[in-house]
C-alpha cells in the first residue's frame, strides 16, 4: 500500500511537472511572437483552457475585444443550433394567386414566398438548381398551368430590403463572399465572370461570358492583366439591387482558373427570373416580366394574395448547413442564420436583431456581456470585437449539448487541430479545439489585429504546437 501511494504521488507530481512546463513552453512561444518584427504594432491575444474542466490554463489580452474574422462564425453556429435546433430547416413555397381556367391560363401570378433558406439552388445539395426548376415545373404543369397572364414574383419580404449589414467593406460588397442575405436566396446569391487575360501586362482582361447567362446586369470592365505569378487581384463593385458591376484590379498572365465569383445583386429576381425563362422554353409563357415583391413595393402595387400552394420544398437540416458553414466559411448563411434566430426569437428579421439576441443569449449563460460586441453573423465585418476569453468560454459550454458532435464535426482542421480559421486584412484568428498526444484536451483562441507582413499563421501556429 506504501508502495502504491507513493508511486501514485510520483505519478502525479510528473504530470504536474509536466503541464507546468508546457504552460511555460507556451508561454515562451507566445512571448517570441510578441517579439516578432510582424506583431511589433499589432494586438495579440491568446487563451487556452483545460476542455474537461474550463480551468484557465493560459491567456494573454484575453479581455481585449479583438475583430473576429470568420472565428465569430463558431459563436453564430452555436447559437443557431441552440435557438433554432439542429433538425431546423427553411421552406419555400411556390403558389399562384388568382385562377386557372379551362383552357389552363392562369389568371394570376406565379409566386415564390422565400424564408430566407441560403441553400436553394445551391449546388452542395440536393436542392440543386435544375433539380428545383424542375420541380417547380412540374407542379405548375400538375396544376394545370399551360399560359400566365402575370408574371413569376419573388416573395423576398420576410427578411426585409437590407442584404448586407452595416459595417461591411466597399471592397468585399459584390465579390461572392461579400453576397448579402434574402428573403429569397438563389444559388447562394452568386453568379461566376469568366474572364481572359490580355497577351502581356496592362492590356485589358476579356471578359468572356457569365455563367449562368445575366443579361440584366452590365458588366463594365476595368480589368488589366497582371505579371505572370501575380494571379487573382480582382474585384467586383456591384452593390445590392444595381444593374451594373464594374470589375477593378488585375487578372494574372498564367492563371489556373476560370474567373471569379460575384454577389447577385438581387437573388430573388435572379430566382423569379429563372422560373419564368425555363417556363418560356418550355413553351409556357408569361405576359409580364418577372419581379419581385420589394420591385412591386416600389411602385406602389400590391403583392397578390395566394389563392392555391402547389409545391414546398424544404431545405437541408441546419446540422448539413452548418457543416458547411464552418468548413467553408460561407458568410451568406451567418447572416441568414443571424436573421432567422431574430425571427425564430419574436423580433424583426434583421441583423442588428439578431446580433443583439445572441449576446442576450449568451450572456444569460454567464458570459459577459460587454465582451461581446457583435455587428455580423459572419464575422465579416472588421467593427466586431469579441475577446478571446468570451469566445473561449461559449466553446467550453457548448460540448455539453446534444448537437455539439455535429458542430465539431463542422469545425476544419488546421496545423493538427481541429479549429476554425479567420482572416480579413491585417486579422488572422484560430479558435476550436485540440487533443495532445497524452489524451489532454484544450480549448483553443489565438487572435492577433494589425500585423504587419504575410504569411502570419505559421507563426501563430509555433505558438499552439507547445499543446501538442
Amino acid at each position: 500500500m506504501k508502495f502504491f501511494k507513493s508511486a501514485l504521488f510520483f505519478t502525479l507530481l510528473s504530470l504536474s511537472c509536466f503541464a507546468q512546463n508546457r504552460i511555460q513552453n507556451l508561454e515562451k512561444a507566445f512571448n517570441n511572437l510578441l517579439a516578432d518584427e510582424q506583431a511589433k504594432h499589432a494586438i495579440t491575444s491568446l487563451c487556452v483552457l483545460d476542455a474537461n474542466t474550463g480551468k484557465m490554463l493560459f491567456a494573454r489580452n484575453e479581455q481585449i475585444g479583438m475583430a473576429t474574422a470568420s472565428t465569430l462564425k463558431t459563436i453564430t453556429a452555436a447559437t443557431a443550433f441552440s435557438i433554432l435546433g439542429k433538425d431546423f430547416r427553411f421552406q419555400t413555397t411556390l403558389a399562384y394567386s388568382g385562377n386557372v381556367t379551362g383552357d389552363g391560363t392562369l389568371k394570376g401570378n406565379l409566386i415564390i414566398i422565400g424564408s430566407g433558406d441560403p441553400t436553394l439552388g445551391s449546388w452542395r445539395y440536393q436542392n440543386k438548381e435544375k433539380i428545383v426548376l424542375t420541380q417547380w415545373v412540374d407542379a405548375i404543369k400538375t396544376a394545370g398551368i399551360k399560359k400566365i397572364e402575370g408574371s413569376v414574383i419573388g416573395d423576398d419580404r420576410i427578411f426585409g430590403t437590407q442584404t448586407t449589414p452595416e459595417g461591411w467593406v466597399w471592397q468585399d460588397i459584390g465579390n461572392y463572399y461579400g453576397a448579402g442575405t434574402s428573403g429569397l436566396a438563389w444559388r447562394e446569391n452568386q453568379f461566376d465572370i469568366h474572364l481572359k487575360p490580355g497577351s502581356s501586362v496592362a492590356e485589358q482582361v476579356k471578359v468572356v461570358k457569365t455563367m449562368p447567362e445575366t443579361p440584366y446586369v452590365q458588366i463594365v470592365n476595368e480589368l488589366r492583366t497582371g505579371a505572370s505569378g501575380t494571379g487573382d487581384r480582382s474585384y467586383a463593385f456591384l452593390p445590392p439591387y444595381s444593374n451594373v458591376a464594374y470589375l477593378r484590379g488585375s487578372w494574372g498572365l498564367g492563371i489556373n482558373k476560370a474567373g471569379i465569383s460575384v454577389a447577385l445583386p438581387d437573388p430573388a429576381f435572379d430566382c423569379a427570373y429563372r422560373l419564368q425563362d425555363t417556363l418560356k422554353k418550355l413553351g409556357i409563357p408569361t405576359e409580364q416580366p418577372a419581379t419581385t415583391a420589394r420591385l412591386l413595393d416600389l411602385k406602389n402595387q400590391m403583392i397578390p394574395g395566394i389563392t392555391q400552394k402547389i409545391n414546398t420544398i424544404s431545405s437541408p437540416p441546419l446540422t448539413e448547413i452548418t457543416y458547411w458553414f464552418l468548413k467553408k466559411s460561407i458568410n451568406l448563411y451567418g447572416e441568414t442564420l443571424l436573421k432567422t434566430i431574430a425571427l425564430k426569437s419574436g423580433k424583426a428579421a434583421t441583423t442588428s436583431k439578431g446580433a443583439e439576441t445572441e449576446i442576450n443569449f449568451w450572456s444569460a449563460k454567464g458570459i459577459d456581456k460587454s465582451a461581446l460586441n457583435i455587428i455580423d453573423g459572419s464575422g465579416l465585418s472588421p467593427g466586431d470585437r469579441v475577446t478571446t476569453s468570451a469566445m473561449a468560454g461559449i466553446l467550453f459550454q457548448i460540448q455539453k449539448e446534444n448537437w455539439f458532435p455535429d458542430f465539431y464535426k463542422g469545425l476544419p482542421e488546421y496545423n493538427g487541430m481541429k479549429i476554425k480559421s479567420g482572416t480579413i486584412n491585417d486579422v488572422s484568428s484560430f479558435a476550436g479545439y485540440h487533443t495532445d498526444a497524452s489524451g489532454n484536451k484544450y480549448v483553443v483562441v489565438i487572435n492577433i489585429n494589425n500585423y504587419s507582413g504575410s504569411s502570419i499563421n505559421k507563426k501563430l501556429f509555433r505558438v499552439l504546437d507547445e499543446l501538442k
